[in-house]
């Protein structure tokens, strides 16, 4: 027992390292709290406690942080963000014209954007085929298609 208590530095150590890397990967701020609450459980061993109590010292400060630090910081963290819609995001909503027929098989759309997108109707729509120049709204991407419905059933819904 007394070896466990001698050497315990080395496992909080390779925790603190092996949690600090996780976090570096993830940013989710949850295995920064697990590496500070490791470093809880070094600096309690530095003081002679007991592994046990080392661990139960280090699980109690985690649990804590998780809970309640990594909120707020998870709030200041997304606080800056851009609440601008890009990528595919952006594409969802968007109304466009129909370049070539579109049904389930497929077609072309024009988007507002002025992309030109492979598109197919919505298994929702119980309109068979959309003709050229009529206006549809994309409801989803599917891989490189649009997904489409008519601006007339969409405005209904």
């Amino acid at each position: 027992m007394d070896v466990l208590t001698q050497y315990a530095w080395i496992v909080w150590l390779v925790l603190i390292l092996a949690f600090a890397t996780i976090e570096v990967f993830t940013l989710e701020m949850t295995f920064l709290m697990l590496a500070l609450g490791s470093v809880a459980g070094l600096l309690s061993g530095l003081f002679g406690i007991p592994w046990w109590a080392q661990f139960i010292i280090g699980a109690i400060v985690s649990v804590a942080l998780i809970l309640l630090l990594r909120p707020s910081l998870l709030r200041m963290l997304r606080r800056g963000g851009d609440p601008t819609r890009s990528n595919i995001d952006a594409l969802i909503g968007a109304d466009g014209a129909v370049v070539r027929t579109v049904n389930a098989g497929g077609g072309q759309v024009r988007l507002q954007n002025g992309e030109v997108w492979t598109a197919r109707l919505s298994p929702i729509t119980e309109q068979t085929d959309v003709a050229v120049g009529e206006r549809v709204l994309v409801t989803g991407i599917d891989g490189a298609t649009a997904v489409v419905v008519p601006v007339e059933r969409s405005a209904g819904a």
